[in-house]
Order: C-alpha cells, then structure tokens, then sequence
C-alpha cells in the first residue's frame, strides 16, 4: 500500500516538473525574484534599454526590409537594362551583317562600273583614233580640190566632209557636176571596205524660196532631199554598200551663216556627208547599266 502511495507521488512529481505551467510559474517567480533583488530606478533603466534596443531593432529591420526591396528592385531593373542592352547588341551585330552584306553588293557593283567605265574609255578612245584615221584618209583622197569647196572636219566626234554647191550642182538643179563626181568618187573609195562607218547625206540650202514651176520640186526641202539623193545614188554606184548610206534633206534650216548676203548664202547652199564610226560595242555597255 505504501509502496504504491510513493510511486503514485513520484509519477505526479515527474509530471508537475514536465508541465508547462509549473514551468510558467517558476520564470513568473524569479522574475518576481529578480525584481525584488534590484532597485526600482534599475529596473526603469533596464526597461527603457530594452524598449530602445527593440524600437532600434525594429528600425534596423524596416531598413533591412527596405533595403532588401530596393536591391531586389535594382536586381530587377538590372536585368531589364541587360535584356534590353543585349537586344540592342543584337540588332546592332544584325544591321552590321546586312550593313557588310551590302557593303560588299556596293563593292563588288562599283567594281563592276568601274570595269564598264573602262571598257567605255578604252572604246572611246578606239573611236577617237578611229575618227583622226578616217579623217586624214578621207583628207588625203580628195587632195587637190578647192578648199573653199571641199572640207574635211572633225566635230562632236565625227568626221564632216562639206561641200559647196559650186563644186556640186548648177543653181536649181539637182544633177551633180563632173568635177563634184569624181570627188564623191574618190571619197567612196576611201569610205570602201570600211563597214564601220555610217554615212550621212545632208542637203542644205539658202533661204530662197524655190522658183516657182520647178519641175519635181514644190520648195526647198525637195530640193535639199533630192540633191542628196543623187549623191547617195553617186557613192552607192562607186562601191559603197546602200545600207550604209542614208539621205537627208535640212532645207534652209541648219544654216551656217546669216542669210543676209551673196557670200553667205552661197555658205549655207552646201552638202554635207557626214562620217560616224559606229558604237555597236559601246551601246552595248551602255545599255549594260
């Protein structure tokens, strides 16, 4: 009986010590303790540390916290601007690839002008001394005429043989002289063989109107046309192939002085052959570009 009455005592011990209110009462007690042991300005002093330090505790906190959300922030828009950084690097390596890319278009099209312009400048000059060469053949062919009646010159690149209507053609007639034959036959022997070349007939006259009753003839552009007509026929029957020769009449209108004396109008009644190397090639290039 006893024994049981001791173990009995002993289980409620163990269990009051193990309570959590028994535990309570202990920390309320040396508390108590405590507070009698020390002054009463002590204590005041120690509470208004303790209330200092947790208000600086709980400001300390609120700037950690605030510095927290700050970093975080400044973390985040970090790697906004990064993203954003890196996309622009993109772009820029994107447009400095295309930009090489048509850098590279642009060289190789410029090197290819280049080579064009050359070829061009090479033919030119090929058709400069093309000109200088039938200009001094021609010259040399018809030697020995009047040089008041027959000219031979270079303009705009071609090579200009003018003749005066003295040398060619009585007044109104359309039927060209012995002496102006044999110069358009000497001419269409040193134009023959030469394929290259494109020959022009230009009839010109004065402002005079055409008598009237003129057979064949209504005014001066017939009369311009035909007379370069019979030159044509002249230098095709010389040897001169008929697709190389072309007929024209100006009339009155491309005159080379003022219609306003003897001597100048007796200028302007001319014919004109005019020789042009032909420029196949360099069409070619040119329609190239």
């Amino acid at each position: 009986m006893a024994t049981s009455i001791v173990t009995s005592y002993f289980r409620f011990m163990k269990y009051l010590f193990a309570s959590p209110v028994f535990a309570t009462w202990c920390s309320a007690t040396l508390l108590i303790g405590a507070a009698g042991c020390v002054s009463q300005k002590k204590y005041t002093a120690l509470q208004t540390q303790y209330t200092d330090a947790s208000r600086s505790r709980d400001q300390l906190q609120a700037e950690k916290n605030a510095l927290q959300e700050e970093k975080a922030r400044n973390e985040e828009a970090l790697r906004t601007s990064l993203l954003t950084k890196n996309q622009q690097v993109n772009q820029l390596n994107a447009s400095l690839s295309g930009a090489q890319q048509e850098n590279s278009q642009l060289s190789a099209d410029l090197r290819g002008k280049e080579q064009r312009i050359a070829d061009m400048q090479r033919i030119l000059e090929q058709k400069d001394a093309a000109v200088k060469a039938l200009r001094q053949k021609v010259g040399d062919a018809l030697l020995g005429f009047n040089s008041q009646d027959l000219q031979v010159n270079v303009r705009n690149g071609k090579v200009y043989v003018s003749l005066s209507e003295q040398l060619l053609f009585k007044s109104g007639s359309t039927k060209v002289d012995p002496k102006g034959q044999e110069a358009l036959s000497k001419l269409a022997t040193a134009l023959k063989g030469n394929q290259d070349v494109n020959v022009l007939v230009e009839g010109h006259t004065d402002n005079v109107p055409i008598a009237k009753g003129t057979a064949g003839m209504r005014d001066n552009w017939d009369l311009s046309v035909l007379r370069a007509t019979e030159i044509t026929r002249i230098l095709t029957q010389a040897g001169l192939p008929a697709s190389q020769v072309t007929p024209s009449g100006r009339a009155q209108h491309v005159p080379v002085a003022q219609n306003d004396s003897p001597t100048n109008k007796a200028l302007n009644r001319r014919t004109e052959i005019i020789l042009t190397p032909k420029l196949d090639e360099l069409f070619q290039i040119l329609e190239q570009n």
